[in-house]
C-alpha cells in the first residue's frame, strides 16, 4: 500500500513538472517543404514543431520535428484529427501520407503524421552511420561483429556529443510532451491517437501525462513501455514458430516434407549451434568477390525477416525445409544484400530511447534464462541493443513512473497478430487489465501491425474512430474481438 501510494505520489509530481516545464516556453510551428505529399484530391500542409531539446532546459537548444498535416475533403468533417507516429523506436512516420487517400477515417477526419525526435527526417537526426560500416566491415574481414558494434557505437556516440546532442534528452517522455506541444501550437482541442509497437508504448505515456484533450486512442501491436521486452522476447519469438508449426501441422498434405517441422527444426538448430557457414557474395559495384563467414545467427534473422511480413508468413515453413537442406545461397545473398545495401540508421535515438526505458531496467540474468528455456535460440541476438551497448551508450534511466502500468478510462482499440514474433497478443491482455474501456482484436495468421496493415483493419480502425465507446464488430473468422 505504501509503494502505491509513493507511486501516485511521484505520478501526481511528474504531471506538474511537466506542465510547469511546459509553461516555460511555447512550441512554435515554422512551415517547410513536404517530404512526402498525399493524394492530390487531398490538401497537404508540411511544416516543423520547434521545442526544447531539453524540457529541464526550456530557455537552452531547439529542435526542429516535422509533421504532415492532410485534411480531408469532407465539408461536414469531425474537428478531432487522428495522429499517428510509428514504432521502433526508430522508424519515420511519413511516408503513410502518400497512401492515407485509401483509408476509410480520411472520409471523416484530417490526419497528421508526426516525426519523432532524432529519426530520420527531424532535425537533428540520430544517424548512426558508424554502426552500418562497421557490420559490413565484420564481415568484409571475418573479424568479430559484436566487438566491431561496440567500438562503432562508441564512435558515434563521441561524435553526437561532439555536435552538442543531449542524447539524456530522446526518450518517451519527451516523445510524448513533443505530441501534446503540437497540439498545443495546432490549437486543437480533441485528438484521436494512433500508435504501433513501440509507439504503442509512446501513446501510453501521452495519456498517462496528458489525458485531458484525448478523444480516442488506437494501439497496434504495442509494445507498453512498462514491460521488460529483453526479459521475454525469445518467448514471444517461440510462440510466434509455434503458431507456423500448428498451422502446418493442421493443413499440411505432405508429411514427408513438412511432418514433425516443430522437432526437425529444433533439432537441426541444435545441431548447429557452433557451426559456421561460408558464401560467396560480390557487393555491388566490387569487381572481386569475398567470401562472407555465417552462423545460426543469420539463419534465424532470414526467418524473422519473414515472420515479420503478412506477405511472407505462408513461406515460412518452406524456407526452414530449404535452410536445413543446406540450400542457403539464394536466402543469404538476399539477406546480406540487405546488409550491404544499408548505409543509414537511427540507431542513436533508437539506443536513447531503448537503453534509458528498457536495458536500464533489464535483468540481464533473467535474459541468459531465456538460453535455457530455448537452446535451439540460445545466443540469437534478438535485438541490436543490449547491455554492452548501453554501457557504450551511458544515458541515465528515465523516471521510474515509466516502467509502471498506465490506468485510463479513455476508449483504446487494442490489436494484434497471433503470429506476431515481438509484440504478442499477451501485451493487449495486460494493457487492457488497466484500462477498462478498451476492447481487443485478434488477427488470425497475421503477423505484426495488422490492423495499421490490412483491409479487415482499416475498415475495422474507422468503425472504432466512429463510435470508440461502442464494440467494433469483425467478422469473427480472420479477426475475433475479445
Amino acid at each position: 500500500m505504501k509503494y502505491l501510494i509513493s507511486l501516485i505520489v511521484v505520478f501526481i509530481l511528474f504531471q506538474q513538472i511537466g506542465s510547469a516545464q511546459q509553461k516555460a516556453y511555447t512550441p512554435k510551428i515554422e512551415p517547410c517543404e513536404c517530404a512526402f505529399k498525399a493524394d492530390t484530391s487531398l490538401k497537404t500542409r508540411c511544416a516543423y514543431l520547434i521545442v526544447p531539446e531539453n524540457r529541464n532546459k526550456p530557455n537552452g537548444k531547439t529542435i526542429k520535428l516535422p509533421f504532415i498535416y492532410v485534411e480531408s475533403k469532407n465539408p461536414n468533417k469531425h474537428k478531432d484529427p487522428v495522429l499517428y507516429t510509428a514504432g521502433g523506436p526508430g522508424a519515420s512516420s511519413l511516408h503513410g501520407v502518400t497512401f492515407i487517400h485509401n483509408r476509410a477515417f480520411i472520409k471523416d477526419r484530417d490526419y497528421i503524421a508526426f516525426e519523432q525526435r532524432g529519426t530520420y527526417n527531424a532535425k537533428p537526426w540520430l544517424n548512426c552511420t558508424e554502426i552500418p560500416e562497421a557490420i559490413k566491415e565484420s564481415y568484409r574481414k571475418g573479424l568479430n561483429r559484436d566487438s566491431m558494434i561496440l567500438l562503432a557505437v562508441k564512435a558515434c556516440r563521441k561524435r553526437l556529443v561532439s555536435e552538442g546532442i543531449d542524447l539524456d534528452a530522446y526518450n518517451t517522455i519527451e516523445n510524448a510532451a513533443d505530441i501534446e506541444d503540437l497540439r498545443r501550437a495546432l490549437k486543437i482541442d480533441s485528438i484521436n491517437l494512433v500508435g504501433i509497437s513501440y509507439s504503442g508504448g509512446l501513446m501510453m505515456t501521452v495519456m498517462r501525462n496528458f489525458p485531458q484533450h484525448i478523444r480516442s486512442v488506437v494501439l497496434d501491436s504495442a509494445l507498453p513501455g512498462f514491460v521488460n521486452y529483453e526479459e521475454d522476447a525469445m518467448f514471444s519469438i517461440n510462440e510466434a514458430f509455434d503458431k507456423i508449426f500448428s498451422n502446418c501441422d493442421r493443413d499440411s498434405t505432405d508429411r514427408v516434407k513438412y511432418g514433425d517441422l516443430r522437432q526437425r527444426f529444433h533439432d537441426y538448430l541444435n545441431s548447429i549451434t557452433n557451426k559456421t557457414f561460408y558464401l560467396n557474395y560480390k557487393e555491388k559495384d566490387k569487381p572481386d568477390s569475398i567470401r562472407i563467414k555465417y552462423t545460426r545467427d543469420e539463419l534465424i534473422d532470414v526467418l524473422m525477416n519473414k515472420l515479420q511480413s503478412n506477405r511472407e508468413l505462408k513461406n515460412v515453413p518452406y524456407t526452414i525445409t530449404q535452410l536445413m537442406a543446406g540450400n542457403q545461397k539464394g536466402y543469404m545473398t538476399e539477406y546480406f544484400d540487405g546488409v550491404f545495401g544499408s548505409g543509414t540508421s537511427t540507431q542513436g535515438m533508437r539506443f536513447s530511447m531503448y537503453c534509458s526505458e528498457q536495458i536500464n531496467y533489464a535483468n540481464q540474468k533473467v535474459i541468459d534464462e531465456q538460453n535455457v528455456m530455448f537452446p535451439y535460440f540460445a545466443g540469437y541476438h534478438f535485438n541490436d541493443a543490449n547491455h554492452p551497448i548501453c554501457d557504450c551508450w551511458k544515458v541515465r534511466s528515465v523516471d521510474p513512473i515509466a516502467k509502471t502500468p498506465v490506468y485510463s478510462h479513455l476508449p483504446v482499440l487494442l490489436s494484434s497478430g497471433d503470429t506476431d514474433p515481438y509484440c504478442r497478443p499477451y501485451y493487449n491482455d495486460l494493457i487492457h487489465h488497466y484500462m477498462p474501456n478498451s476492447q481487443r482484436l485478434l488477427f488470425t495468421d497475421k503477423t505484426h501491425g495488422p490492423l495499421l496493415n490490412t483491409k479487415e483493419g482499416d475498415e475495422l480502425l474507422a468503425a472504432f474512430l466512429a463510435h470508440p465507446f461502442s464494440p467494433v464488430v469483425p467478422d469473427g473468422k480472420k479477426v475475433k474481438a475479445y
